[in-house]
């Protein structure tokens, strides 16, 4: 499921942090440990064996591999406060809304007689309440990458390149394609 979008809404959420996750490898796995339940869980979701689990828990090994160590980083930080994550989230959805911030290349259909060649833009632009909540809706619900993708063009259609109604009447469909960078911020 990961994705532009995803990764976007990821590093969003992970920024609303009050406090830090553990940094030491075992007071990782120890969070792990109650998150999963199991050094054989956490075992699973790491790629190390549950013995592996058990040593980095009672302090026998100080130092994970690299990777490991990798996965252990995220896979705390996919956890860490979600309290704080879903709030955030509610907040957005219904006044806050979204910023995002992107280098992308737009494409649109436009009346004939003006140009519709797709162009790298770089763009920052706050979309509305309702985008937040069918950019989370659609995550929650598994959507794919270009479904989300094209949540965030329908709000940059309406906001930034019709101006909520004001110009380009005759703007139809806006694509996001070759995104070389899209950042979140609610």
């Amino acid at each position: 499921m990961a994705g532009e979008i995803v990764d976007a809404i990821e590093r969003a959420d992970r920024e609303s942090f009050t406090r830090q996750p553990p940094k030491t490898l075992k007071g990782q796995i120890g969070y792990l440990l109650k998150q999963l339940g199991s050094a054989r869980a956490v075992a699973a979701e790491i790629g190390v064996t549950a013995d592996s689990v058990n040593r980095y828990r009672r302090g026998a090994r100080k130092h994970a591999r690299a990777d490991v160590a990798a996965k252990i980083d995220d896979a705390v930080r996919r956890r860490w406060q979600p309290q704080v994550r879903r709030r955030r989230r509610q907040e957005a959805a219904s006044s806050g809304g979204i910023t995002v911030e992107t280098r992308a290349r737009f494409g649109y259909t436009a009346p004939i007689g003006t140009t519709d060649d797709g162009r790298f833009r770089r763009l920052t632009v706050h979309l509305p309440p309702a985008y937040a909540q069918r950019l989370f809706d659609a995550r929650n619900a598994g959507a794919g990458d270009q479904e989300m993708r094209q949540i965030i063009a329908d709000g940059f259609k309406d906001i930034y390149f019709q101006d909520g109604g004001a110009r380009a009447m005759g703007l139809s469909d806006v694509e996001i394609n070759d995104i070389d960078y899209l950042d979140l911020d609610y």
